[in-house]
């Protein structure tokens, strides 16, 4: 049986609110696959954009998933994305944070706490990775990229400063 593009939307973002270990940033490979490689729902380059509203917006960062279900289907579709995506994870948190208050001081507490932060690296670099690939269509974007990480890695600088100076570059017309 196939689903409609907005209940196939929802149940693979119900699926992956389940291992979005770390936020949403940990699944954003998953959902440009899902959107742009399996069902050209849109472009690499409006997923790079809504990727980049959504980061750029007070608030928390689960805002491209609203975004995306918003250019799937509108209205409905971002309220059935948001709670596609945010439902299950907060009812397993909520049964999870019961069974880890009772487990207090057990030694399988500490082993999946250490478990999981090289599974969440791996998760957000792996979003990294995706979304230059859709954003750097051209040798400057690619330079571009290449220095805003080696600015970020080689310094204290904040990222907000990293952040204005993309923003100038794309007014002016070179980024």
């Amino acid at each position: 049986m196939k689903l409609d593009p907005l209940g196939a939307l929802a149940a693979h973002f119900a699926l992956l609110s389940l291992v979005a270990v770390g936020g949403i940033n940990a699944v954003v490979p998953d959902m440009h696959r899902l959107v742009v490689d399996g069902n050209h729902w849109m472009s690499d380059r409006e997923f790079a954009d809504l990727f980049a509203i959504s980061s750029a917006a007070p608030g928390p960062n689960v805002l491209i998933v609203s975004l995306i279900g918003f250019k799937l289907a509108g209205i409905v579709g971002a309220l059935v994305a948001t709670v596609a995506m945010c439902g299950p994870s907060s009812v397993l948190s909520y049964v999870v944070s019961r069974l880890w208050q009772r487990a207090h001081g057990a030694a399988w507490r500490d082993f999946i706490r250490r478990s999981l932060a090289p599974v969440t690296i791996g998760l957000v670099v792996a979003s990294g990775w995706v979304l230059c690939r859709a954003a750097d269509t051209d040798w400057l974007g690619i330079v571009i990229t290449i220095a805003t990480v080696a600015a970020l890695l080689g310094s204290t600088l904040n990222p907000l400063w990293l952040l204005g100076a993309a923003g100038l570059l794309g007014l002016s017309g070179l980024g």
